[in-house]
């Protein structure tokens, strides 16, 4: 059984050791090169496949006809892409003789595309997983070989929801290596009536709205926290990051929403339904405090207003 894999991250790690843990031959590793203006928290891909000896490569396009004729002459089974950030086309898919599959962040159908691990947390889930599944040319729609779940808790953010999938993905790659080496792999259709698809998301994108419900909010800023950009609002012309929230008890309000209060628990923001707590917070080029902390320092006052 002889592959060429496409990978990143840490899943892109986890999946390429299973690979060699169970004897797979890799002829070859596609990968990227490091962005210098990204927060690089997770493993290296590279690394890993250098020190196994396999020959790396890392090209802009790999979709270019060039590449696609190295890769045929590489004569792969299978082609893997685990966490790979750009499309493979069908010419490239179309070179591995018994297939292409790729092992995507969800439960397939639900939130096709991109950054999955923020959308479930942003729409309140309380289960993902991965899947390995066919590629077709349109991203994740192709036939699925196994899935694992993973439950989600209040106590999750990104990063540790990250953490779970990447730990049910080497598992599941584990199990399904020997179907696949002797063809009884499951290839089950996605029912593409009860599928969703989502874009990718920007810095942008963490503005917190207050006009939202507490929930909302607590999701959102658990969604985007640290290592990602970070949920943020404005105070006197200034982005203020919420990297912890809380949703509070509702004290049936009626302030306006983004409107402060002082509490003994902390610093509380009036939202459209509820309040949430501000736990941990930090005022564009200043420290991260809590959010009693640089109330303090910056002299708030019940009924202030965050925009």
């Amino acid at each position: 059984m002889r592959c060429v894999v496409f990978a990143y991250h840490d899943i892109g790690c986890v999946c390429l050791r299973a690979l060699l843990d169970a004897g797979v031959e890799v002829a070859a590793v596609f990968t990227h090169d490091d962005d210098p203006g990204e927060n690089v928290w997770f493993g290296s891909v590279r690394k890993v496949a250098e020190a196994a000896g396999i020959p790396v490569y890392a090209p802009e396009n790999v979709n270019t006809a060039e590449w696609v004729a190295r890769v045929t002459e590489l004569q792969p089974d299978f082609i893997f892409s685990f966490y790979y950030r750009k499309l493979l086309k069908r010419p490239l898919l179309e070179i591995a003789r018994r297939g292409a599959l790729n092992l995507h962040g969800s439960l397939l159908p639900k939130y096709r595309g991109r950054c999955p691990v923020n959308w479930v947390l942003i729409h309140d889930e309380h289960e993902t997983g991965v899947s390995l599944h066919y590629m077709e040319e349109k991203p994740d729609r192709g036939e699925v070989v196994a899935q694992r779940s993973v439950p989600i808790t209040d106590a999750d953010t990104a990063l540790t929801l990250f953490h779970k999938l990447t730990a049910a993905a080497g598992p599941l790659l584990k199990e399904v290596i020997p179907q696949l080496r002797d063809g009884t792999a499951p290839k089950v259709p996605q029912d593409h009536q009860a599928a969703s698809y989502f874009g990718g998301r920007t810095a942008d994108d963490g503005r917190l709205v207050w006009t939202q419900s507490a929930r909302q909010i607590f999701n959102l800023v658990r969604a985007v926290t640290h290592p990602y950009p970070g949920a943020f609002c404005w105070w006197k012309e200034t982005k203020l990051f919420v990297w912890a929230s809380r949703v509070a008890a509702n004290t049936g309000s009626s302030a306006k929403p983004g409107t402060l209060f002082l509490e003994p628990e902390g610093l509380k923001v009036q939202t459209g339904t509820g309040t949430v707590l501000l736990d941990r917070v930090q005022l564009d080029g200043d420290t991260e405090r809590s959010g009693s902390e640089w109330a303090s320092i910056n002299r708030i006052t019940e009924g202030m207003q965050l925009e």
